[in-house]
């Protein structure tokens, strides 16, 4: 006979309840510690189950916030657009990128995407511009990114492009991350498509 055996049921009883509470309550112990609830030292909020996320060394959340709060301001360079509208060829949209500056490919994007606003705001306030404008946006809104060398050779094509009626848009920087302030990045050409090659027919696709 075992001493479980000789003792009383009342007492035999309480400590096979005893042992239940004991194994349950140590499960949802390890349960919880698994999860993290119990850790002394505080992850970084924000992700799920205390994932360690390892963020690239050329990489942090102040230049991301910079590179949003970024403003470019537009090149005041005015001509007057040309009357295309008895052109029908397609209408395309031509970004000269400088790769003289170093830019990385993240703020290439963001100047591309300053220059496109911009044609779009300038063809839109001008009323000679709507009829071109509606035609590209039907046509599927071509872009083509091209790159250039030099400011001199950016100036160049803006001046040629506004002396053939053209939509031309130089984008200067506001200076908070890459470059200088004022640094001419891209070049933003919008109109028909042999209109444009005139000019910018001779450069290499970025």
């Amino acid at each position: 006979m075992t001493d479980l055996d000789r003792m009383p049921p009342s007492t035999t009883t309480y400590i096979v309840a005893t042992a239940i509470i004991a194994g349950i309550t140590g499960y949802f112990i390890g349960q919880g510690a698994s999860l993290g609830l119990f850790s002394a030292s505080k992850e970084k909020e924000g992700w799920p189950n205390s994932y360690n996320v390892k963020v690239h060394q050329d990489s942090s959340d102040e230049e991301y916030e910079e590179e949003e709060e970024e403003e470019s301001e537009e090149e005041e360079l005015e001509g007057e657009l040309g009357n295309f509208e008895n052109n029908t060829e397609e209408v395309k949209l031509v970004l000269v990128v400088r790769t003289d500056l170093g830019m990385t490919k993240g703020k290439i994007a963001a100047q591309c995407s300053h220059a496109t606003l911009a044609c779009y705001k300038y063809m839109v306030a001008n009323s000679s511009g709507s009829v071109l404008l509606r035609r590209w946006e039907r046509q599927g809104q071509a872009k083509i990114a091209l790159q250039i060398k030099s400011e001199e050779e950016l100036q160049l094509l803006q001046a040629q492009a506004i002396s053939l009626g053209l939509c031309a848009r130089v984008i200067q920087d506001a200076g908070r991350t890459q470059i200088a302030s004022g640094s001419r990045t891209v070049l933003g050409i919008l109109g028909p498509k042999s209109v444009v090659d005139t000019v910018t027919g001779h450069l290499k696709l970025l």
